[in-house]
């Protein structure tokens, strides 16, 4: 079997290096691509690096066994298909081989030249460099339009980001490529333009840098400074503890090293850094559970520093051009579990921002406070975060919802972007016809934020709010040109919703595809999933699903004529492929009933269980109201409808329940 999807198969992985990542990267190659029997083959030079990279796979699926979470079988089968290896020959024929060596050009050009000559004459050659750019790995490779650095991060299984840096000979395909193909085996990928470091790199090893220098210029102990940089940044742990954690001194020690030149002249190796290496010593941080005392005020000074440092090192990566605020504020937020820049800095205000990032560079001369940071400050704006990315195939718009961390739940900035994006596809000639999808596998749109639900106080906030879904769907709706959703994985709530305001919907094949589980919540649909459903599929298919709240999977969603196509992975191609040939007139472009429809005498019993009477009483009155009417009023009908449900004890019970207890957990309604 193998790998085959966007041009390309994939029949064997191969990792060059038994090192700190190598057997990190190969163990998430091996369990993504199981379902392919891809093998994956690992090749070191040295016998004792393959045995510990060996181990360090199977400890790790033993973790997962032992805690229930993947049968022996599966762990079996995981391990069977990785093979350990001396010889170079194991990788012959591979059609995607990944460097994973020490940071030293001598030693990576010695494993292409003999990579080059294994692999197969289309494979990709990668390297996992975390921070040399790709010109100066590839500069002896015969054809570098196939190579690229693909740059993971610890642990390197389990974290979602990985940077892609293309060269300058890299192809276009093969930087396509590789963005899908880690986005299908559930990686989080970004493009960076080749600088060295890349867009990452420089703010976890600067975050660092200006905690040592915290450290060396009294402002605190390594202990009192790793706690307040990790309070005042929301990090996960402290810079100080990451590099325990990670084994990161030396890599960190060689990356500031470089960047003194590459970058600019702050960066650099402290002297805390230099004598902890020549040490051998790890930092003195706080175990987990221990409490740091510090004094407020010292604590203020820290955070104040680090922030400026941190604000400061993003506005230049931005200003450098190698990377974007949407990229950056996810892959940040991810890769390095702390508060996302650009959401910190429009949170303390982007004129605060400067303030603290211009006071930093008084007491440090060399650090850059870009234009791009002044310039946005001056606007008095807060920093636009785009969620709702746009990227054009030819006369085809395709909008990617994209919010990973959360599924990518609407939220009202999701819902504005929805409606702004398209109303600038409505208007742009060049542009025939849309696709709508959600990145990722795993959902679409998973359904509404629920804090900002929880959050509404008045029956009129909430018409308001219903409203507002109304809006973005009906910017998609109303296009004039055909829109299909291409249903990657879940599409619940307002999700659903959102799909059903295009013409066509085609799905990937799942046992748990759509759903309306608002009354679990105690509310009702408010985006159009009481008016649109019933037009789609007919008012006996949607009345169960309204009411009981339970998902259908795509097969069902197929049988009613929810979805228009099933297939196995690629719903956005199959959907571009579609929206094509409606554009061509080959196929007639799906139009929603916008008149009344019939509202059958023998509507099926449904079983609510322990779902509200109340709620369900709502939900009913704004289905059957809306039938007999157009679909304008019914859309009226439905937002007046959720408004209503904020009269009713049940939806402060459902919203506390979901928020306190999860989705799984039953609220306990009083049916009033």
């Amino acid at each position: 079997m193998a790998f085959k999807m966007f041009g390309r198969k994939i029949s064997k992985v191969g990792i060059v290096g038994s090192g700190q990542i190598g057997p990190d990267i190969a163990l998430h190659f091996r369990q993504v691509l199981l379902a392919f029997d891809v093998p994956v083959v690992v090749v070191d030079v040295a016998e004792k690096a393959l045995e510990q990279g060996r181990k360090r796979c199977e400890k790790k699926i033993g973790k997962l066994t032992d805690k229930g979470r993947m049968k022996p079988e599966k762990a079996q089968a995981l391990l069977g298909g990785m093979t350990w290896t001396t010889d170079y020959a194991g990788i012959e024929g591979a059609d995607l081989i990944v460097e994973a060596a020490t940071e030293n050009p001598e030693i990576k050009h010695k494993i292409f030249k003999a990579i080059e000559e294994k692999a197969s004459r289309t494979g990709l050659l990668l390297s996992n460099s975390s921070h040399m750019e790709p010109e100066a790995i590839y500069d002896e490779i015969a054809d570098r339009s196939r190579c690229a650095v693909t740059h993971y991060f610890f642990p390197a299984e389990r974290n979602p980001i990985v940077e892609v840096i293309p060269g300058k000979d890299t192809s276009r395909e093969t930087t396509d490529f590789l963005l899908r193909f880690y986005e299908a085996v559930g990686k989080v990928p970004i493009e960076v333009q080749s600088r060295y470091g890349y867009a990452i790199d420089p703010i976890f090893e600067g975050l660092f840098e200006a905690a040592a220098l915290c450290v060396e210029e009294g402002l605190g102990t390594v202990r009192e400074v790793d706690f307040a940089a990790q309070k005042g940044l929301k990090m996960g742990v402290g810079p100080f503890t990451a590099h325990n954690l990670t084994g990161g001194n030396p890599l960190t020690h060689h990356g500031l090293m470089n960047m003194t030149a590459k970058i600019g002249p702050w960066f650099k190796v402290p002297k805390l850094l230099k004598n902890a290496i020549d040490e051998g010593r790890s930092w003195g941080t706080a175990q987990r559970g221990e409490k740091v005392e510090i004094d407020p005020g010292k604590q203020q000074a820290i955070t104040d520093e680090m922030m400026g440092a941190y604000f400061g090192i993003v506005c230049e990566i931005l200003e450098s051009g190698i990377s974007n605020v949407a990229d950056m504020e996810m892959a940040v937020g991810m890769a390095l579990a702390m508060m996302p820049p650009f959401t910190y800095m429009n949170k303390v205000g982007v004129s605060k921002a400067l303030t603290l990032v211009e006071a930093y560079a008084k007491k440090h001369p060399d650090f850059v406070v870009s234009d791009v940071l002044r310039n946005q400050a001056s606007s008095g704006e807060p920093w636009k975060i785009p969620l709702v990315i746009r990227r054009d195939e030819g006369d085809v718009a395709v909008v990617t919802i994209r919010r990973p961390a959360v599924l990518n739940a609407l939220n009202d900035e999701v819902i504005r972007q929805v409606g702004e994006v398209f109303g600038q596809i409505k208007t742009d000639e060049a542009i025939k016809g849309a696709v709508v999808t959600g990145f990722g596998t795993r959902a679409f749109v998973a359904g509404a934020d629920i804090t900002e639900l929880a959050s509404l106080e008045t029956e009129e906030q909430a018409y308001e709010k219903s409203l507002s879904g109304h809006g973005s769907a009906l910017a998609i709706e109303n296009l004039g040109k055909p829109v299909v959703a291409a249903l990657n994985g879940l599409a619940f709530g307002g999700g659903n919703e959102l799909a059903m305001a295009c013409n066509a919907r085609i799905a990937v094949d799942t046992k748990m595809l759509v759903g309306q589980p608002e009354p679990k919540l105690g509310i009702i649909p408010g985006f159009g999933g009481t008016q649109r459903l019933p037009r789609w599929v007919g008012l006996k298919n949607a009345w169960k699903i309204l009411r009981d709240g339970e998902p259908i999977s795509s097969a069902e969603a197929l049988e009613i004529g929810l979805v228009r196509e099933i297939v196995k992975a690629d719903a956005r191609g199959a959907a571009i492929l579609l929206v094509r040939d409606m554009i061509s007139g080959k196929v007639e472009t799906p139009r929603i009933p916008t008149d009344p429809i019939d509202v059958p005498d023998d509507l099926p019993d449904v079983d609510i269980g322990h779902l509200s009477t109340k709620i369900d009483g709502i939900m009913q009155e704004a289905i059957i109201n809306g039938a007999k009417t157009t679909l304008a009023k019914g859309l009226e009908i439905e937002a007046r409808c959720f408004g209503k449900c904020l009269t009713a004890d049940d939806m402060r019970i459902g919203m506390k329940n979901f928020i306190e207890n999860g989705p799984r957990a039953k609220a306990e309604f009083k049916n009033s």
